[in-house]
């Protein structure tokens, strides 16, 4: 659609196309018409000339001169003596469509004429007949254009009507305004439909891109988005995380299937109580953290707000027969409040809950825990909470069966640490060993956990029985510790013999020669060795080749819902062939069901640990 400037540019360009046109054909009818003038005149010239005597004649030549009938005329005898020789001058473009002179002669008088029409009045008046074309065309020009979009406008109008009525769901309103343009109407559908497969693709997109596809709230985008985008109405605020505890521990000894119950239970009561606190939202940041964000609302009426998710947590626990459900951090803010620092202290705020009874929460108003990790109150409560623990030996430890395959193979059960706080009350595991590891006392409990292991096999006299103990990344690259595990289980080798270490496929990687070491040390001391957490690094066979672990354990991800999964079928039966070749045997975790272990028998796995198949237990 053209622009009003457009169109009057148009419109002009077509009006001087036209006038130049009609001057053209003006131009030639005037010269036609004035050659006609002039044989007509010179007809009645010569009968004039007849019929008047020769003393008249300058009279009548001066006559048509002044009155622009003639611009030249001459007369003369038959001696070629002149009578009348009178010549008006003419204007340049007069003289471009002034005739030929003619020559004629009186046949009474024998006298001989010579004559040029003068044509200013015809011309003048054709001068005046195209500058009224010109004005008229430019006015039209012009006219026409406002016209042209006018029109356009009204049709668009009408198109958009059309569309808004298309879209609408009065049918009725759309039969009243609709206007009969059957392409149009065709179009409108054609875009319509159109438009509601793009909006149903935006839709999922925008679902699958902000949206926790699990719990069906906002996940860690939106929550970023919505937080930098605070409004004018958000002055202040509270931001709260809660952290799921006991996620990892679900997954390991219940399976996947109940970890996702778990969280949605979680979710669900966040859900709830969020729905309490006007203009209140609700996020999940990442498998185990939920945050909400309760604008205009002060820390005190936050701290209720956790009230209630904790005796919301509490009943879901007894319910559930769950060590915790979650700790929450509580951080106010206000409007130009950076969200790494508020994330921060809310994490240290988790960290301080942790310490204190089963689902509690903390409100951390110390932003000066910042500016030193160790020096934080989180941190400092944690490490009090790990000292009293391996001063005080409060571990208690649970055993998982791994079961075998066939009756030729030899596996074991795995021992899982569980800690105490004070209260005799159990520790959230995961976090417990996640501080461990910040505050540099993994390798203490490490050597906790074995001291235990040792203890409890000789005073249940299980000599006879395998077990398998996990040992930190961090613990097989000290020196320290490599020497103390050495003369531990040279004390006692006929439990040595029946011990199996964990090590997760990361923490071997860290540092290769290092881990051969350790490797071989525990290998000279009658122990065995398993690789856990197989397949998620890039691990090569010729690195196992060289480390000659005894078994490699793969990760859940690929034995997960194996009974549907022909590309983890196929991978594992690749991996079970090539292990088995260089002697090591293959066990699978996070075994949930009878189909899957009738999959992982199929393909020669060795062993298989889960819920399913036994859960922990003390001995």
């Amino acid at each position: 659609m053209y622009t009003f400037t457009q169109l009057v540019l148009r419109n002009i360009a077509l009006a001087v196309c036209f006038n130049i046109a009609v001057m053209a054909i003006g131009s030639v009818f005037l010269s036609s018409n004035l050659a006609e003038k002039q044989t007509l005149f010179g007809q009645q010239l010569t009968t004039t000339v007849d019929n008047v005597d020769e003393q008249t004649l300058p009279q009548l030549s001066q006559l048509w001169l002044n009155s622009d009938t003639l611009s030249s005329l001459s007369i003369t005898d038959s001696t070629s003596k002149a009578i009348v020789n009178q010549t008006s001058q003419l204007s340049a473009l007069a003289s471009l469509f002034a005739p030929t002179p003619t020559k004629i002669s009186a046949p009474k008088s024998k006298l001989s004429i010579n004559f040029q029409l003068n044509p200013t009045s015809s011309v003048n008046l054709m001068l005046v007949v195209f500058s009224v074309v010109l004005v008229l065309s430019l006015v039209l020009a012009i006219v026409s254009a406002r016209v042209s979009i006018s029109r356009y406008g009204n049709i668009v109008t009408q198109i958009n009507q059309q569309i808004k009525i298309a879209f609408s769901d009065d049918s009725e309103i759309t039969h009243q305004l609709a206007f009969d343009l059957p392409e149009l109407e065709q179009g409108i559908k054609e875009i319509q439909s159109l438009l509601s497969g793009h909006l149903e693709n935006t839709s999922t997109l925008e679902n699958k891109a902000y949206v926790d596809p699990l719990t069906q709230i906002d996940n860690r985008t939106r929550f970023v988005q919505s937080f930098e985008a605070k409004d004018d109405n958000m002055e202040f605020g509270v931001l709260t995380i809660t952290r799921c505890s006991e996620l990892q521990t679900i997954n390991q000894i219940h399976g996947y299937k109940e970890g996702d119950n778990y969280i949605t239970q979680v979710a669900n009561i966040i859900k709830n109580e969020i729905s309490r606190i006007k203009g209140g939202a609700v996020f999940r940041l990442n498998s185990s953290d939920f945050a909400c964000i309760l604008p205009n609302v002060t820390i005190k009426a936050a701290e209720t707000f956790a009230d209630n998710l904790t005796n919301k947590f509490n009943d879901y626990q007894r319910a559930s027969d769950l060590d915790s459900v979650g700790y929450t951090g509580l951080v106010a803010f206000t409007s130009d409040s950076p969200l790494g620092e508020l994330l921060a202290l809310a994490d240290t705020g988790i960290s301080v809950a942790q310490t204190k009874q089963k689902n509690a929460w903390y409100s951390q108003t110390d932003s000066s825990i910042l500016e030193s990790k160790s020096a934080s109150y989180g941190n400092q409560s944690w490490r009090q909470e790990i000292d009293s623990v391996l001063e005080n030996q409060r571990v208690t430890l649970l055993v998982q069966p791994i079961k075998p395959n066939s009756r030729n193979t030899k596996v074991y059960g795995e021992f899982l640490a569980r800690f105490l706080n004070s209260s005799e009350e159990m520790l959230p595991t995961a976090s417990f060993l996640a501080m461990a590891e910040k505050l540099d006392k993994i390798v203490e409990i490490d050597r906790m956990i074995i001291d235990k292991a040792f203890s409890l096999i000789k005073e249940k006299n299980l000599t006879d029985q395998q077990f398998g103990i996990n040992i930190s990344a961090r613990s097989i690259h000290d020196e320290h510790f490599l020497i103390w595990l050495e003369r531990r289980l040279l004390r006692d080798p006929a439990i040595s013999s029946n011990l199996v270490f964990e090590i997760t496929e990361y923490g071997l990687q860290q540092n290769i020669k290092t881990s051969k070491r350790f490797i071989d040390m525990v290998h000279r001391a009658g122990a065995r060795i398993t690789v856990e957490r197989f397949g998620v690094g890039l691990t090569s066979f010729k690195f196992f080749r060289d480390l000659k672990p005894d078994f490699i354990k793969m990760d859940s991800t690929y034995t997960r819902d194996i009974d549907e999964d022909k590309n983890n079928q196929y991978f594992l039966r690749l991996m079970i062939d090539l292990a088995h070749r260089l002697s090591i045997s293959v066990l699978a975790e996070s075994v949930e069901s009878q189909e899957e272990k009738f999959t992982l028998e199929k393909l020669f796995v060795d062993g298989c640990q889960g819920y399913y198949l036994g859960k922990p237990e003390k001995i």
